[in-house]
């Protein structure tokens, strides 16, 4: 297991354990003993693997979702999707590189894929911005919405970012202002719109091409107005209470499905996504080619009324009214 995760120690004991075992000089006389010892611990690995993968805490999902090796956008545009053409500049400024869009067909249809990208090492995190898009990120993202919206394309995005660049340079050319427009041009665009979260989710930067007729989570992925470490720093002045904050956040693909903020959790293997990324790719190419083909059986006056209806909605809350106290 490459790069393991702290709670996920367990597992990688007994794995260098078996290859030890696996290693061993066999004699006649301990075959037996020794195959029956390699079947117990495998056993054991599978057991461990279940009991620690079903009961994930909110802040162990977050690790997950940010697992350096988890499939990235790219990474789904070349098993998900074929012939993609990637589309360049926002027209105004420059090309962002932390923000992929272009031509792409999912099966027989033609759609317009918009994406943040990470990075895998240094030179590629640097290129790409760590995933965090800058302004014309998001301007050439709408540039290319629109334009699908003029070929009468369906448009997926896909979201993995821990939100949008902060720097100068972004708060210069109005970074807040990009994220504004899209939100408001999103609502406004006829073709159908499905986004899915495929990592992390982070503030503005994943809502910036997230209003969308449906909204997808791969099953350890997170969805978050702030990071955890970022609520941890504001509400209780230490970013080591990042665990605690992730469990108030209600961030997790259950919670934001019990909540209606997300239509449906496209499941992961067990140990996460980086550990099949093809099964991923397969069940995540499924729930968009059938949330795809719900939304273009709807006409365009329809699709624009439900997906106003759905974000007016988010956020209403009935609580329980206090007890009484009895006479």
């Amino acid at each position: 297991m490459k790069h393991p995760l702290d709670f996920e120690k367990p597992i990688v004991e007994l794995q260098r354990k078996l290859e030890e075992l696996k290693k061993h000089p066999q004699t006649h006389a301990l075959d037996i003993h020794l195959d029956e010892e390699i079947r117990q611990i495998e056993k054991k690995i599978e057991e461990t693997r279940r009991q620690i993968y079903s009961d994930l805490t909110a802040w162990q999902r977050v690790q997950l979702a940010r697992h350096p090796k988890r499939p990235f956008v790219l990474d789904y545009l070349k098993t998900a999707f074929a012939d993609f053409t990637e589309l360049h500049g926002d027209r105004k400024f420059a090309d962002d590189r932390a923000m992929v869009a272009g031509f792409a067909y999912l099966e027989n249809r033609k759609v317009m894929v918009i994406g943040t990208q990470k990075g895998r090492d240094t030179k590629e995190n640097i290129l790409r911005n760590f995933g965090s898009a800058h302004p014309e990120g998001y301007r050439k993202a709408l540039r290319l919405m629109r334009l699908a919206n003029k070929f009468g394309l369906p448009i997926v995005t896909l979201i993995d970012t821990a939100g949008a660049y902060p720097g100068i340079g972004a708060e210069e050319r109005h970074i807040a202002e990009a994220i504004a427009v899209n939100l408001r041009e999103m609502m406004l665009i006829e073709v159908p719109i499905v986004a899915v979260v495929l990592g992390e989710g982070g503030s503005g930067g994943a809502l910036g091409i997230g209003v969308a007729d449906r909204i997808l989570i791969l099953e350890n992925a997170y969805y978050s107005v702030i990071s955890p470490e970022g609520c941890a720093a504001i509400l209780w002045k230490d970013r080591t209470a990042a665990a605690k904050a992730a469990e108030a956040l209600k961030i997790t693909a259950r919670n934001l499905l019990e909540l209606k903020l997300v239509d449906e959790i496209i499941p992961e293997p067990i140990g996460g996504a980086q550990n099949d990324p093809k099964t991923t790719a397969a069940s995540f190419k499924s729930s968009l080619i059938k949330h795809l083909d719900i939304l273009q059986g709807l006409p365009a006056a329809d699709r624009l009324r439900l997906r106003y209806e759905k974000y007016r909605v988010l956020g209403h809350f009935i609580e329980d009214p206090k007890p009484t106290p009895e006479a």
